[in-house]
């Protein structure tokens, strides 16, 4: 049931706005006893899912019991996090998703239904995994609230990924993200109908139904002068209410680019990217749209380690970004990577598969360790200095030596491809 919808290209909606929209849908849904609300974590900070919390904070009051930051793999939010985006929320009321333990199993989805929609690419069955406090805790309205937006695993974030994967389990989230790697990212980004989507919904209606599970959705994109205006609000407890959103981020937040480009340069907030499992939506997010032997640079003060959980981050430094074949052979020669296939498809999706330079400038990593991923070196200050985001603008710049540029001030609010590209990869 589709419980509110406003959208468009043009709009611009404010805080009022957002809150209005949202105690218009809780209304209809009439009074409650007890409320989990499960956003994303910081590094989703700018989906506005934070004032969202808030306001259905204030509107249930203490009948709003837990609050399970939706955080996957990601590491645990801090309480400074906590506060800036949730502002005056009690802290008392954030619980931490622990996605090794802690979690129940609601069921399987097929191997053959797997099969099917991936078109043979996988053939084992998936386990929807959930937070056990979804299943335990008593609710009755679990609040999902999120960014709708092109993503690299399932194709557009948001909607039933935020309970499956934001809450999952090791082995639901390790199947998801390689079903996505295997199937090819690229077949994927900026489509709300993939494999994986097929995967998640099938357990939404056969493994989940039990949940009382409403979607509070955002769309979030840049006007002319690169300020970021929120362009939608869509909520309800289907998969209406996301292909909505998605329609609209499709338009909003997809850059479709006449032809490839040589040199692009992306900016990672420090505040959102610590790591590169996080800051490789620099390469997910331009991959279609950089040429061949063209070069991605990465400027990324805040990254100092690779992967968030300390396990990812070993497998990453002992099998470096490699080609997909090349990761296939590791699979299988070899048990740890076996049993982290999450790993394994984040090494998929962070390479090039050698056709254009990845360059990355780290704040706390050193020229060895990049190098050691098979990722090129440069230094932070030098390149900071050459390409200074205070007089970059989003899109194509020319330097004072006439070098010209695409510069990207944050990969997680777009997907951008060369019209070639998308259409021979989709």
């Amino acid at each position: 049931m589709l419980l509110y919808a406003r959208g468009s290209e043009k709009d611009d909606l404010t805080s009022q706005d957002l809150n209005d929209g949202l105690v218009a849908a809780l209304d209809k849904l009439g009074p409650r006893q007890k409320v989990l609300a499960i956003p994303p974590d910081f590094t989703r900070f700018h989906s506005r899912a934070g004032e969202l919390t808030r306001y259905a904070y204030q509107y249930y009051g203490d009948v709003m019991t837990d609050i399970l930051p939706a955080i996957g793999t990601h590491a645990p939010m801090t309480a400074p996090e906590i506060e800036e985006m949730f502002g005056d929320i009690p802290i008392s009321l954030f619980r931490e998703h622990d996605w090794r333990n802690g979690i129940t199993t609601l069921g399987e989805v097929p191997g053959d239904f797997v099969a099917s929609v991936s078109g043979g690419a996988v053939d084992c069955s998936w386990p929807a995994q959930v937070d056990t406090l979804l299943q335990d805790g008593g609710h009755d309205l679990i609040l999902s609230v999120g960014q709708v937006v092109p993503h690299e695993v399932v194709g557009m974030a948001n909607f039933n990924k935020n309970i499956f994967v934001g809450t999952g389990g090791q082995d639901g989230i390790n199947k998801s993200h390689f079903l996505g790697a295997a199937y090819g990212m690229e077949k994927m980004m900026g489509r709300a109908d993939t494999p994986v989507r097929r995967v998640l919904n099938y357990a939404s209606e056969h493994l989940a139904q039990h949940l009382p599970i409403v979607y509070v959705q955002t769309v979030v994109g840049r006007d002319s002068f690169g300020d970021l205006k929120v362009r939608g609000l869509f909520i309800g407890d289907d998969v209406e209410c996301f292909e909505l959103a998605a329609g609209l981020s499709l338009k909003v937040n997809f850059e479709m680019l006449e032809s490839p480009l040589q040199k692009v340069v992306v900016y990672l907030d420090p505040a959102e990217f610590r790591s590169t499992w996080l800051g490789n939506k620099s390469i997910y997010r331009t991959r279609m749209a950089i040429a061949d032997n063209g070069e991605l640079i990465v400027l990324a003060p805040g990254v100092k380690t690779f992967g968030e959980d300390a396990e990812i981050d070993r497998l990453i430094r002992k099998y470096g970004y490699v080609t997909t074949p090349e990761v296939m052979k590791y699979i299988e020669q070899n048990e740890d990577l076996r049993n982290n296939l999450s790993a394994a498809a984040h090494l998929i999706h962070g390479s090039s598969e050698g056709r254009f330079k990845i360059t990355y400038c780290p704040g706390g990593l050193t020229r060895e360790e990049i190098e050691s991923v098979n990722y090129c070196y440069a230094g932070l200050d030098e390149m900071g200095q050459r390409y200074d985001i205070t007089r970059l603008k989003d899109g194509p710049n020319t330097l004072p030596d006439g070098e010209e540029i695409f510069f990207i001030s944050n990969p997680a609010i777009g997907l951008w491809a060369s019209r070639d590209r998308f259409v021979e990869g989709n």
